[in-house]
Formats: structure tokens, C-alpha cells, sequence
């Protein structure tokens, strides 16, 4: 019986649940969809890193990868039915617009008599599995760490030995689009592809998991392990990095570990609540502005605050920023400019390689007061003192905002204390943290009635 396997946020080949269940079935066709309603909000950024996972996805299934464009709900029952296929293989999906395009496409499947079946997800535990004694999800990051633990997770999936692959030509102007949209992107990519992810995975096993518990907070230092953006794609698959840690102790493993469990957790909540992908999950009836000018100028790293600036710069220049630095940004943003946080989001989404819906969306509403934490919204960070403790020599800084390159050391991070801070056309802070801070949190008891 020839089966679908209809790739989505799942472009390996190793650990791939749903692609051994497709291939116990008979021959297999993996094919891609390009959904122009999807790839019409996609930014440059999102749609090149996309072309080059697909370019790599295709050599890892020997040039047989089958991409084709349109409604997936028109497209893959039309491809099944062109192979014959008697079932469509995939990993489920928990995102609010993929769950409901899967609702679409198994409906016409049905219509059809095709099967549907998943397997696996792009999360070690699939969203909606933790719960808690009384059967909810959770809200706290600390009692889902314990759930998700406790409900542990399977090992890697098998490639199957004996996998048939079947070939389709992709639609004509395929090709074309691959190469021109990874051409066009405006940020260096990284290497695609299985092998590469895997290949990065390695190296920071060897050089940095010791380190990582303290590292990675370090802008200045290689203390990450950057590979978020393949995890974006499905192009490794966090059960994979769970085995491999399953072996080693240390700070640094048991961090990493927690780390993961972040990402699943974001899903975990956003599956339960999609309607906090555009709404506070804690709503609170603050008062915010609205972008402006102020808005452009931390786009574009210009707010006179430098460990801001240098992560907005290192973001516009490779498409992804330090994760602390990311805290930091939203924080000035949304408690400094007082600007509510999806529009910060969608700026995010729109420029990092990493973009992950649930974790962008639910990251910036930790740090709005918004979201997920117990007791959040006091919580601002002083961009200064954060440039001064996490990136202590001033080299992050240094690296991304050239015009203060002649301040020594820590200097770098008060331009407006040295006589010549401003020599090289570095602007000037265009508010006050101080009296921005107060007012973000007059503005919070206003909103709690007090």
C-alpha cells in the first residue's frame, strides 16, 4: 500500500516517528507543501531559512522529496490520489492554524477514503499530554518541569531498514523559488540539513554543555548551542538531544535539559490556550502606547542604550539574537516604551531564523507581566546593569555597535558618563530608564485598581 508522508515541522529523516509507521505500510512519497497564505505573511528571513531546510530535506530523501504548491487541503488529496495512496502519514500538529489546516485536509481525505494517521510530534512530549493531579495543564513553569519529567518520553525512532521511496516531480517553478528566496534571504544562513544540525549537536557536547549552566547567559561568550533554528524545522528533534543528555551529569546538561522543557512547555500552553497567541494570557487593562517613532528606533538599535541596541543590530545583521539580549529588548520595549508586546513578537517572528510561534509569543509575555509567570509584572530589567553583569568587558556591545569601539572594559555600557561617549555618532538614550520604570509600574497599579 502506498502511503503520504506529508513533511511539515519534521524535515529529517532520523528519529522520525511517523516516517518508520508510513514505511511499515508499503512505498512511501514524502512530499512539502508551500501554502501561499502561509508563505504571504512569511518574512524574507523565515522563508529563506524554510528554502534551504527543504533543499536539504530533499538530498536527505535521495532528491525524492516532492514539494508542491497550493492549499493543502486541495494539494495532498489530489497527490494521493495521483500515487495512490491509501493513507496520509504526519506528525501531529498543536498549533492553532496547523491543527485546524490538519482538520481541513483529513476532512477531504475522508471525503475520499483515505486514512490519516499521526505519529510523534515536533515536541519530545506532545502538547496536552502533562497534566496536573486534577487533569489541567499547567500555568507555572516549575510544576510542568516536574509533570513533564514525570511523564518522561520515548526513545528515538528507528529509521526503517527497508524504506521504499517513491518519486513525484515537484511543481515547475519550484526550484526556482528554492534558490531565489535562499539567494534573496538578508541574513547569512546556517548550514542546512540533518547532518549539519547533527554535526553542531557534537560539537557542543564536546566544547560547551559543561559550561552552559553559566555560559549561556553570556552574549560575549559561544555559550549557546544554536540550534534552535533547526529545532524551528523539525531538522533535529528534541527527543534526539534527550537521549544523548540522558547519559551525562552536571549543571550544564540538567540546564540544557530545562531549557528544552521550556520550548514544551510554550507549546504545551499554547495548545491549551491558542487564544493567548494574540491575547495576554493574565489579562491585565494597562494602558499602552502606541509604536511610533520610538518603536522604529529600537528596530533598527538606535535607543541610546547599548546592550539594546547591540542585540537589535546582531538581529537585522544574522537573524538571531542572544537570548538573554531577547529579554532584555522585550523588557525595554514593553516596560521602558510601554508598547504592547505583539507588536515586539511580531517583529521577532519576523527576523529570527528560530522564530518559534509558542515560545515567541509566550516568551515575550513572561516578560510583559502577561503571561505565564506567578508574580511577573515587577519584574524590569535595567538594561545597563544587565549590559554590565552579563556582558562584563563590553565585547557583545563592542561587536555589534561600532561607534562606541574606543570605550574600554565596561565603559562601553555608559556612553554618557565618558567625555568622548558620543564622539563616533552614537545616539543619545531616548528615554529614561529610571522614570520609565516608575511609570511602567504606575501603570500596573492603576490597572490592579490600587
Amino acid at each position: 500500500m502506498t502511503t503520504l508522508l506529508w513533511l511539515r515541522r519534521d524535515l529529517r529523516r532520523g528519529d522520525h516517528p511517523a516516517l518508520a509507521a508510513a514505511a511499515a505500510d508499503g512505498p512511501v512519497l514524502a512530499c512539502f507543501v508551500l501554502d501561499p497564505a502561509l508563505l504571504a505573511t512569511s518574512s524574507p528571513v523565515r522563508t529563506g531559512w524554510l528554502a534551504a531546510c527543504l533543499q536539504a530535506a530533499d538530498a536527505d530523501y535521495d532528491g525524492r522529496l516532492c514539494v508542491r504548491a497550493g492549499a493543502p487541503e486541495d494539494v495532498i488529496p489530489a497527490l494521493a490520489a495521483e500515487v495512490g495512496a491509501t493513507a496520509v502519514h504526519v506528525s501531529a500538529e498543536t498549533e492553532p492554524a496547523g491543527a485546524a489546516r490538519d482538520a481541513r485536509v483529513r476532512a477531504a481525505l475522508a471525503g475520499r477514503g483515505v486514512g490519516w494517521a499521526e505519529s510523534g510530534s515536533p515536541y519530545a512530549v506532545t502538547p496536552g499530554r502533562v497534566r496536573s493531579g486534577s487533569g489541567d495543564g499547567f500555568t507555572v513553569f516549575a510544576a510542568f518541569l516536574r509533570g513533564w519529567r514525570q511523564h518522561g518520553w520515548r526513545a528515538p525512532a528507528v529509521e526503517p531498514d527497508r524504506l521504499r521511496l517513491l518519486g513525484r516531480d515537484s511543481d515547475d517553478d519550484v526550484q526556482a523559488w528554492l534558490e531565489e528566496s535562499v539567494a534573496s534571504c538578508p541574513v547569512p544562513l546556517p548550514e542546512a540539513g540533518e547532518d549539519a544540525a547533527l554535526s553542531r549537536w557534537s560539537e557542543f557536547l564536546a566544547d560547551g554543555l559543561e559550561g552552559y549552566a553559566t555560559d549561556r547567559d553570556r552574549p560575549d561568550l559561544t555559550g549557546t548551542s544554536r540550534l534552535s533554528p533547526y529545532l524551528k524545522f523539525g531538522v533535529l528533534h528534541p527527543r534526539t538531544l534527550l537521549a544523548d543528555l540522558a547519559v551525562r551529569a552536571g549543571d550544564g546538561a540538567e540546564r540544557f535539559v530545562a531549557e528544552l522543557a521550556w520550548r514544551e512547555f510554550y507549546a504545551d500552553v499554547l495548545a491549551r490556550r491558542p487564544d493567548s497567541l494574540t491575547a495576554d494570557l493574565s489579562p491585565l487593562p494597562i494602558a499602552y502606547d502606541e509604536p511610533g517613532e520610538r518603536f522604529a528606533a529600537w528596530q533598527e538599535g538606535r535607543t541610546g542604550y547599548p546592550i539594546v541596541d547591540a542585540g537589535q543590530r546582531q538581529l537585522l545583521a544574522t537573524g538571531w539574537m542572544h537570548n538573554r539580549v531577547r529579554m532584555i529588548s522585550a523588557s525595554f520595549l514593553t516596560k521602558d516604551l510601554h508598547v504592547w508586546w505583539p507588536h515586539g513578537a511580531r517583529w521577532f517572528l519576523d527576523r529570527l531564523l528560530d522564530g518559534d510561534l509558542a515560545s515567541n509569543t509566550h516568551g515575550w509575555q513572561w516578560v510583559a507581566g502577561t503571561g505565564t509567570d506567578a508574580a511577573p509584572y515587577f519584574r524590569v530589567f535595567n538594561p545597563t546593569l544587565q549590559g554590565e553583569r552579563f556582558d562584563p568587558a563590553g565585547d557583545y556591545v563592542r561587536r555589534w555597535v561600532p561607534e562606541l569601539g574606543h570605550l574600554a572594559g565596561a565603559s562601553v555600557h555608559r556612553p554618557w558618563d565618558a567625555a568622548d561617549g558620543y564622539a563616533h555618532g552614537y545616539p543619545s538614550r531616548i528615554v529614561d530608564h529610571a522614570a520609565e520604570r516608575r511609570e511602567a509600574l504606575t501603570r500596573y497599579q492603576v490597572a490592579r485598581g490600587r
